[in-house]
């Protein structure tokens, strides 16, 4: 790994993102058209609830934690308690409340030590707990009509919340609720070669699959580079948090999925890995999360295989970077390349642009391989 091209990069991250605290502050950003974010809680009346919004306070917690600068404070805990909206409107949670809390309240408890920070974290927990179906083993995902027995890919990424939550209460329903989601998510998710689908439905009283659902891939039996991605860093998390050695092995064999693929076409991640070869899209939100993921594993492994693992994040960061970042701290953004879906009818119209959970992922990359790194998760 070259650590001078790390630590420079690292330097054009805290000019890019002070400028953005500036002009962003309390607003909650999601995709910067024409290189400026608006604020998403107040472009549509459901805005509040997006599974996104705790994304921008996630990066600045992390900016915080790295250089101490008060003004990403101020601005973090400005957006979370805009959240409190998000509680009272609830019937708009999903869940993505892991995503929502753990990036806003739970990390200012965890660097801070706020109380109403800590209130507000073991409310969303609750939330993800109530979601559990005890019978079929899962977290339900929506809560549209007819999804009682969905369940997608994205919220082993959530599952940490509650593995939070039972270190600090001690107790184990949080932990079992996210083990029985993580062995059903690697019964129904994850393929023998290491893809994952996107959507399942399952009997809500038995948890047998019945139907592998359309997702933000090209078609449920194609490989989405997302959904691959939360699986490979959500596994990897899931062992970090139980030590159970099944979690890592899945977070491995995803692992080597992605990296196999990312390598024959330059470590720059399609949108889907089964598309056509046209239209030929990118998506560098996947990348950076799969980097966190194989950093992740990394930290779990002998000596032999965490070069391995850390040289597939170093150059799929590293070629990303090369190809879609924007430096210029007038624009909102850093990460270009981000597709949010394959078909427009789950939001593909937003291809090739800056989306924050790209920058949230490679600012948290960035953090890691510069040591300075709050595992947030």
């Amino acid at each position: 790994m070259d650590k001078t091209y790390f630590s420079e990069l690292y330097e054009k991250l805290c000019i890019k993102m002070k400028a953005e605290c500036e002009r962003v502050g309390e607003k909650i950003p999601y995709i910067a058209g024409d290189g400026k974010y608006t604020d998403m809680a107040t472009d549509n009346e459901e805005g509040i609830f997006w599974w996104t919004n705790g994304f921008w306070p996630g990066i600045l917690w992390q900016m915080y934690n790295a250089t101490k600068d008060e003004a990403y404070r101020t601005a973090a805990v400005g957006v979370e308690k805009r959240f409190d909206a998000a509680f009272d409107g609830f019937l708009g949670l999903h869940h993505d409340v892991g995503f929502q809390w753990l990036h806003t309240s739970v990390a200012n408890f965890r660097l801070t030590g706020d109380k109403d920070a800590f209130r507000r974290g073991m409310h969303a927990a609750n939330i993800l707990a109530g979601r559990f179906n005890p019978d079929a083993k899962f977290i339900r995902a929506w809560n549209f009509e007819g999804s009682t027995g969905y369940t997608i890919v994205d919220t082993m990424m959530n599952l940490p919340l509650l593995h939070w939550a039972y270190r600090e209460t001690g107790d184990p329903r949080y932990m079992q609720i996210a083990k029985y989601h993580a062995d059903t998510c690697m019964r129904v998710t994850v393929r023998p070669d290491g893809s994952c689908n996107h959507v399942v439905n399952l009997c809500p009283d038995t948890g047998e699959v019945v139907a592998v659902v359309d997702g933000q891939g090209f078609s449920p039996q194609s490989s989405w580079t997302r959904g691959t991605s939360w699986a490979l860093y959500g596994f990897a998390l899931s062992y970090r948090h139980t030590g159970e050695e099944r979690y890592l092995d899945t977070a491995k064999r995803i692992a080597h999925y992605f990296a196999a693929n990312l390598a024959i076409d330059d470590w720059l991640p399609l949108v889907d890995f089964r598309a056509p070869k046209e239209p030929k899209w990118y998506d560098t939100t996947a990348g950076m999360i799969a980097s966190c993921g194989m950093l992740e594993i990394a930290e779990h492994v002998s000596e032999h295989e965490k070069s391995m693992y850390t040289d597939c994040a170093v150059k799929t960061i590293t070629a990303c970077e090369k190809k879609f970042c924007d430096w210029n701290p007038e624009t909102d953004g850093a990460m270009s390349g981000g597709t949010a879906a394959y078909h427009e009818s789950w939001g593909g119209k937003n291809n090739n642009v800056p989306i924050i959970y790209g920058d949230y992922f490679f600012t948290e990359a960035i953090m890691r391989l510069n040591n300075k790194d709050f595992l947030i998760w």
